[in-house]
């Protein structure tokens, strides 16, 4: 069986261009689906039309999955357009408390050494291995938290890392310092009217455990090995998740090529599905396992 360098090394280079082809109306067409629910169901809470609560988890699933667009945004292949890219990832990043200048360099990092402890940023953090951290991890409040923090040593220039490049720096802060601004800003509105805890902070807080229990089976109890067919579990899945997470449950695909965008990853995986090694029939499936090896 094949590593990913060798599979990629055996793909044509016609087939590798083709693949790597990155289009403005691909994903201007997924972001429309995609920021048109949250619109709808953003309106359809602030008109408090009947049965409205229940709208709320629904909506906050769809802004948490906005990570994922992020995620992308910080490969530059959502769109052709760099700068549409940035736009769009500082937007998303806004949204969900993650700054997008810091988030793309600590994301390459995690591409670039992927499982491998002491190497990867995303080991920083243990994944759970006891039920009571799964609940503690799945509940958001870590990552609410590890992000509010980040975002303060990032304004008072104290954030340190190997992957951050000095030059990141100023860019950085910038944005940290924006973004807190613009929090202020919208906490100042709930003087007058509860409009953002309704559309926005409620939903982001129910909508974080969806995005959890997603992010978990991407490496979780995968081997700490350097091959990404084996450090990197594809999920497969319903359309809709697909749809949700700009089709990166096909996420094994996505660590082997990175350059490929969303558009083209079922394509990829078409090529590649007899080399995965690590798969999971569902997020409902790894869950059980996952808690049952842990338990």
């Amino acid at each position: 069986m094949l590593d990913h360098r060798a599979f990629l090394s055996a793909l044509p280079a016609a087939e590798k261009t083709a693949l790597t082809e990155t289009s403005d109306r691909a994903g201007l067409i997924h972001l429309t689906g995609h920021a048109g629910l949250i619109l709808m169901l953003g309106g359809l809470i602030a008109a408090k039309v009947p049965f409205w609560p229940f709208l709320l988890p629904i909506h906050g699933i769809l802004i948490a999955f906005l990570f994922t667009l992020e995620h992308e945004c910080t490969h530059r292949t959502p769109f052709a357009s760099a700068r549409l890219n940035d736009q769009i990832g500082r937007a998303c990043g806004l949204l969900i408390l993650l700054p997008f200048e810091w988030f793309r360099y600590f994301h390459l990092a995690h591409h670039r050494f992927t499982n491998i402890d002491g190497k990867d940023p995303e080991l920083e953090e243990p994944k759970p291995a006891t039920c009571y951290g799964w609940a503690r991890y799945i509940s958001g409040l870590p990552y609410w938290v590890a992000n509010a923090r980040l975002l303060t040593r990032l304004i008072l220039g104290t954030e340190k890392a190997d992957y951050l490049p000095a030059n990141a720096f100023p860019r950085m802060r910038n944005e940290a310092r924006a973004m807190v601004a613009l929090y202020a800003t919208g906490i100042l509105t709930l003087i007058w009217s509860p409009l953002l805890l309704w559309v926005w902070i409620v939903p982001a807080l129910m909508g974080q455990p969806f995005l959890r229990l997603y992010l978990l089976a991407e490496h979780g109890d995968c081997p700490k090995v350097a091959n990404m067919f084996a450090n990197t579990r594809t999920t497969f899945t319903t359309a809709i998740v697909r749809f949700l997470a700009w089709n990166m449950p096909y996420h094994t695909e996505h660590h082997v090529f990175p350059a490929v965008p969303f558009h083209r990853l079922p394509d990829l995986h078409r090529l590649m599905r007899d080399q995965l090694k690590v798969t999971a029939p569902g997020y409902v499936a790894f869950t059980r396992s996952y808690l049952a090896r842990h338990r």
